[in-house]
């Protein structure tokens, strides 16, 4: 079984205390977010094939892996860098920070362990195609040597998106786009011109449509891809595909994270309905808990 910690918060950023307790307890817990109740997941070592790690400040765990290296599990980190300003990503580290983390992942864990997530891209009044065709030049610049692979998805508009941008578009005079196929097909075929030139492939994460508007440049991503925990482990990883969604290409594995507890306030986020209930649930968090945000 592969582990996902995790797509719904951020984990190693928040909760690297909340999750090595689980690792040497053996299990952790989650709430279904579909109503389906309390589902339990082994961290026996014998029951966990790797680990996917999803962050955008890897800091708090990256000194405090021995208990997983003790069992023998691989882990990939996929670490999102986009360089959103501050109206969009109030408290995500600076790119140029999390640029060198990445570096030494890399340097420790070998060049396969980390992939770059410039994920969503959000077209704004404030980030327009041209920003985007420059930031992610400047981020691939830092990351060349250390990263084979940038995964990229345009915002898609979940409830909980769309409710906080259209938040911020009413307090900050911010207007936001969903751009048309057209105009995402050209900035996905710079990005990924841009990413060759640093020497790594341009992915898409979930947006089979547009992946076949630019054919040849951007393949789809597998950010749960047990190919690439198996490099890392040196040995096969096998799982069973099993996507969330429709053009998925993940492999089957259980996610421990909580919806609402992250406190970065990213204003894209699918995963938070209002920042002020993530930080409120961040404070009142229990490292000792078996479920993150709850008992």
């Amino acid at each position: 079984m592969i582990v996902s910690a995790s797509y719904r918060t951020d984990i190693p950023a928040f909760y690297a205390d909340w999750f090595l307790n689980r690792v040497a307890a053996g299990a952790a817990r989650f709430r279904n977010p579909f109503g389906g109740g309390i589902v339990t997941v082994s961290l026996k070592a014998e029951d966990v094939s790797g680990i996917v790690f999803w962050t955008r400040n890897f800091a708090p765990l990256i000194d405090r892996l021995a208990p997983v290296e003790e069992r023998g599990w691989p882990f990939v980190i996929q670490y999102t860098v986009t360089g959103y300003p501050r109206l969009l990503e109030p408290s995500v580290i600076a790119g140029e920070e999390a640029a060198a983390q990445i570096a030494e992942i890399a340097r420790r864990f070998g060049p396969r362990a980390a992939v770059w997530r410039y994920d969503p891209v959000l077209l704004s009044s404030a980030t327009g195609p041209d920003w985007h065709r420059a930031t992610f030049a400047r981020l691939a610049r830092l990351l060349r040597g250390h990263v084979d692979e940038a995964v990229l998805s345009f915002v898609e508009p979940y409830r909980k998106t769309r409710r906080n941008l259209d938040r911020l578009a009413r307090r900050a005079g911010l207007d936001w786009r969903l751009p048309e196929p057209d105009e995402k097909a050209a900035l996905v075929g710079d990005l990924a011109a841009i990413a060759g030139d640093a020497g790594m492939a341009l992915t898409l994460c979930t947006q089979p449509a547009l992946a076949a508007l630019v054919p040849g440049i951007a393949a789809p991503a597998r950010c749960i891809d047990a190919g690439r925990l198996g490099d890392v482990a040196g040995r096969p990883i096998t799982a069973p595909l099993k996507g969330n969604r429709p053009g998925c290409l993940c492999a089957a594995s259980r996610d421990i994270g909580a919806y609402d507890t992250c406190p970065h306030g990213c204003a894209y986020c699918y995963a938070v309905a209002d920042r002020s209930r993530a930080k409120a649930a961040y404070a009142a968090h229990d490292d000792g808990a078996e479920i993150l945000g709850g008992w």
